[in-house]
């Protein structure tokens, strides 16, 4: 195997590999990338036996086709050393040597045979669809600060992804909850499609939100029994799916929380920061003191102080109630209205919060104990 690849290029798929890859593997194939060279592209691949990372470059100057394996971290801190826009040369040596070469730049790696690299061939040419990618990554920006990390209920750890209808028109919906707070958000489809609901992993998640960040595109979803495979562009990423079912989510949106706050955003967001400034614990209540227009926050902490603002809302009532601020924070980051508008109930009733911005997402928020 032996050609040319634009440094940049191969430093932007290597770059993506790296949030596949586990950094303390048991089977040293996996902390490898699969490098194959054939019909004038190249294609690198990247896995942890539960998703798997293809990117291809295409358009290289190949001079013998072929394939090897080498360690992900080392040729990617390589390539990320060598100046942008250099031409970088590869040559396999033999079976356990590959060779790479830019500028005054030689190094060798140390090889594993690519016929020891698994990689699965599933076929998933059934029940296909198209989905905007800018929009895919909207609804998981918007959802995936609300996953558990509690292992011990592992179809919490990641988003619930179904598609339903409302009123003849059929939307893919996102939900994900760590049984304090919740974030729905859906995204309107063309027609009907045919999705078996899924939850998909918060590594996935991860991988797939740093892949759409690059993109503005349609990308292709299909899934079989337990895997789903989403491609775009050069890349295709394909992942097993957490088995389990995730609750009835709908259950838990409150239905009478007539009690309305509407609040500037970015004044509350500051606000709120700066008041749970004065806890060494961010996970503390912040309190809200609510009268006729008026929202008083404050934070009251035994061991380091107090801090309390007033602001001017939209209120009619009158009540107490308490929110941990950095769920407060995360919902406020996702709106993208000018105001954030709260549907409460009584102190120890769930919050309804949502975004005059988009009408396709809500948030809901467990009160504090007092």
């Amino acid at each position: 195997m032996k050609f040319k690849v634009d440094r940049d290029q191969l430093f932007k798929s290597l770059n993506y590999c790296q949030g596949v890859i586990e950094k303390r593997s048991t089977l040293p194939i996996l902390s490898n990338v699969l490098i194959e060279a054939k019909n004038s592209s190249l294609k690198i691949t990247a896995t942890d036996l539960d998703v798997i990372f293809t990117n291809l470059i295409k358009d290289i100057k190949i001079e013998k086709e072929g394939s090897t394996t080498t360690s992900a971290a080392i040729i990617y801190d390589i390539a990320r050393k060598i100046p942008s826009g250099s031409e970088i040369n590869f040559n396999l040596v033999n079976d356990n040597k590959l060779q790479m070469e830019s500028q005054k730049s030689k190094f060798n790696l140390l090889c594993l045979n690519s016929s020891e690299f698994p990689l699965t061939d599933e076929n998933f040419n059934t029940n296909e669809f198209l989905i905007n990618s800018k929009l895919l990554l909207k609804v998981i920006n918007k959802t995936k600060f609300s996953i558990s990390n509690d292992e011990t209920r592992h179809y919490l750890n990641g988003i619930f992804l179904h598609v339903n209808e409302k009123e003849k028109n059929f939307f893919l919906t996102a939900a994900a909850t760590d049984s304090h707070r919740m974030s729905v958000s859906k995204i309107k489809l063309e027609s009907k499609v045919n999705f078996d609901p899924i939850i998909l992993p918060k590594k996935t998640i991860h991988q797939l939100s740093s892949l759409l960040e690059d993109q503005d595109q349609n990308i292709k979803i299909c899934n079989i029994k337990s895997k789903i495979k989403f491609e775009f562009g050069q890349s295709v990423l394909i992942s097993k799916l957490i088995d389990g079912k995730f609750p009835n989510y709908t259950q838990v949106i409150p239905k009478n929380n007539e009690k309305k706050l509407e609040i500037n955003l970015k004044i509350f967001l500051d606000s709120v920061d700066r008041v749970a400034s004065v806890s060494t614990d961010k996970k503390e209540g912040v309190k809200f003191h609510l009268s006729k227009d008026l929202l008083k926050l404050s934070v009251n902490n035994p061991n380091s102080g107090d801090g309390s603002e007033t602001l001017e809302v939209k209120f009619e009532d009158q009540m107490e109630i308490s929110f941990n601020s950095k769920y407060l924070i995360d919902v406020a980051s996702q709106i993208e209205g000018d105001k954030i508008i709260f549907y409460l109930n009584e102190t120890g009733s769930p919050a309804l919060i949502r975004d005059l911005g988009d009408s396709n997402s809500i948030f809901v928020v467990m009160p504090m104990k007092a």
